[in-house]
């Protein structure tokens, strides 16, 4: 048996600082893993979901309630006993926050005994286990103000230090229940994708996530990791007509050159998706042409062949848009197919996308113009101008949000306040079904059902570009293991199996 190599510092620059804090409630750990915080189960490397807290659960016969049995030797970092009655106020917190985790749906959470937990919802939703294996579990005594930047969790990590910015710092939680962990401390650095880099290059950290641009150039000591994942990113339109109409906070609804279908087909027509992958991503990806390319509720009938500038330009003079000044930008009832493309200007994926993009479209006649904002300023103009966004989960629950018309406007979700009744029924009976494989059908039709749907066939309300491999610099020293195929990018998802990471070297 080799020796046990002996217990050092790691250091990773993975970004993904959270602006809110370490709060499952308020959504910390929807992605990936919530490092602090224990989740009733969790998707191993082959997304099979298995306990962590839990030791059993089951779904009542009409599909309402869960009952979950727990462990009875989880503890808190602070040392105290976690219980259900932990489990229940953290989902009923959650219900009624408001937060990423959506947990409208509960009607109740309540502790039967210290070790059994039942969930009541007031209507079946099928996608409402993936919140067993995201929600972490906070102590129900002492949650409160300040909880985000000081939590207290029965994961296998606790906070030392978090300098906002700039380095998270971890020790491991001496109470957690999942046995050794190879770290006597974590540093997570944070700053610009260049700074991680030069952090690689002067071996100050062991693990770097870098864009797929740089991935093939990892320096002495480290080697390139390339992670499958579906994580996407697309180009969301708003999809109605500019009649004045804003949002709560004043922002403006609504855009007359996207809300023309025919524009929107002809964009989905027109891109080179294999050029955007070896344009933005150097090659580490695939094309997008779904919210959910290759996962069981996936529908590929749903999509319409790309690369096709002149299928575009047939949809676009068909529609009446047509370039009547000779200036190369089509124009109908007097206005320009013009519009701003937006995406984070720290991005430099995003970037790169929205300006091969842009490059590909002026070739049909359409003006999309890149722009690069603030998280701020997307986030008041994404429901009346183009933007680069990304998805990508575990669980169809995400095309429910993207697509249902309840989630108009809510939040970065349904940002084009998309609304048909039909796609409506099809998400809501998936919702409902009896199990996962039974729910299969109607989120394929949701997006395609051979008359209408969300997808580029129907309503084509948003023009994916590609699914991303996600790339980093590991040092030769250090052994991740297996890794599952990681969902959209925040919140540390290479973390997920932390605890079994293992130094090899000496």
């Amino acid at each position: 048996m080799p020796a046990q190599v002996e217990a050092r510092p790691l250091v990773l620059a993975i970004g993904g600082e959270p602006d809110g804090g370490f709060d499952p409630i308020m959504g910390w750990g929807h992605y990936g893993n919530p490092l602090f915080q224990s989740t009733l189960l969790r998707y191993d490397a082959e997304l099979n979901l298995v306990g962590d807290l839990a030791t059993d659960w089951s779904l009542s016969e009409d599909r309402l309630v869960w009952r979950v049995t727990l462990r009875d030797d989880a503890m808190f970092s602070d040392g105290t006993p976690l219980t259900a009655e932990d489990v229940a106020f953290t989902f009923n917190a959650a219900s009624e926050a408001g937060g990423l985790a959506d947990l409208t749906i509960l009607k109740e959470a309540r502790a039967l005994d210290d070790t059994t937990v039942e969930l009541e919802l007031t209507e079946p939703r099928i996608t409402f286990v993936s919140r067993l294996a995201t929600l972490g579990i906070v102590p129900a005594e002492t949650y409160g103000d300040g909880y985000a930047r000081q939590p207290v969790g029965s994961g296998p990590f606790r906070l030392i230090e978090w300098r906002e910015g700039e380095q998270l710092v971890v020790e491991p939680n001496p109470h957690w229940h999942g046995g050794e962990i190879a770290f006597e401390r974590v540093s997570f650095i944070f700053g610009s994708e260049e700074a991680g880099q030069a952090l690689a290059r002067t071996g100050a950290a062991d693990l770097v996530a870098v864009p797929p641009s740089m991935a093939d150039a990892a320096p002495s000591g480290m080697e390139v990791l390339h992670v499958d994942t579906v994580d996407n990113r697309g180009l969301a339109f708003p999809m109605l007509h500019a009649t004045g109409e804003t949002t709560a906070a004043g922002t403006p609804i609504g855009n007359d050159v996207t809300a023309d279908r025919a524009i929107r087909v002809a964009i989905n027509q027109a891109l080179d998706r294999d050029a955007l992958v070896a344009l933005a991503l150097n090659g580490h990806g695939r094309p997008a042409m779904g919210p959910a390319d290759g996962l069981p509720w996936d529908n590929p009938e749903a999509a319409i062949p790309g690369n096709d500038p002149a299928a575009a330009m047939a949809t676009l003079d068909e529609a009446g848009w047509t370039d009547s000044d000779g200036d190369g930008i089509r124009e109908k009832d007097g206005k320009p197919a013009a519009f701003q493309v937006l995406y984070p200007a720290g991005d430099s994926t995003r970037q790169a996308l929205a300006l091969g993009a842009s490059e590909q479209l002026r070739e049909i006649g359409i003006d999309a113009r890149p722009t690069g904002s603030s998280w701020d300023e997307i986030g008041a103009l994404m429901h009346s101008e183009v933007v680069v966004l990304g998805w990508g989960a575990h669980d169809p629950s995400e095309i429910y949000y993207l697509h249902h018309g309840d989630y108009a406007g809510i939040d970065y979700y349904n940002t084009g306040h998309y609304s048909n009744p039909e796609v409506d029924a099809r998400l809501e009976a998936a919702e409902a079904a009896n199990g996962v494989e039974e729910s299969l059908a109607e989120w394929q039709a949701a997006a395609w059902d051979g008359e209408t749907g969300f997808g580029p066939k129907g309503d084509a309300t948003w023009a994916w570009m590609v699914n991303l491999e996600h790339s980093y610099w590991v040092s030769d020293c250090l052994d991740v293991g297996p890794l599952q195929v990681h969902p959209h990018g925040h919140g540390f998802p290479i973390t997920h199996d932390l605890p079994s990471w293992r130094w090899t070297c000496e």
